[in-house]
């Protein structure tokens, strides 16, 4: 599976920003995660193909919102209310993680090359 991410750009503080993720095959789980510089790679959001789970990392809940378009097979990520500390290089992940699993890099075989996404204050 192939993916290919794309959104990213500079915003301010408060705004909102949009990432897609087109896929070239299908798993059973999508997920972004971020990389701030010097920082590990964090969980962003993770989205089974079912629509059955749903999960968010606590730092972009109630903020972000993960979706599938599986005519399109594509994932999004909507972002709103940015805030600088949301500044990252954002990777889309596909795979078939366990749950135990979902929210880790771990988990995933198949990543995007990332979409730079800069929030400033």
């Amino acid at each position: 599976v192939q993916l290919q991410a794309y959104g990213g750009g500079l915003v301010q503080a408060g705004a909102s920003l949009k990432l897609t993720c087109a896929a070239s095959g299908r798993t059973r789980s999508y997920a972004w995660f971020r990389q701030a510089p010097g920082k590990e790679r964090e969980f962003v959001a993770t989205l089974r193909s079912s629509g059955s789970r749903i999960v968010y990392a606590d730092s972009v809940k109630g903020r972000f919102t993960i979706s599938r378009d599986n005519a399109k097979n594509t994932v999004s990520l909507e972002m709103n209310k940015l805030k600088p500390e949301d500044t990252a290089v954002y990777y889309c992940a596909a795979g078939d993680p366990i749950i135990t699993f979902d929210h880790a890099p771990e988990g995933y075989r198949h990543w995007g090359q990332g979409t730079l996404v800069t929030v400033s204050s």
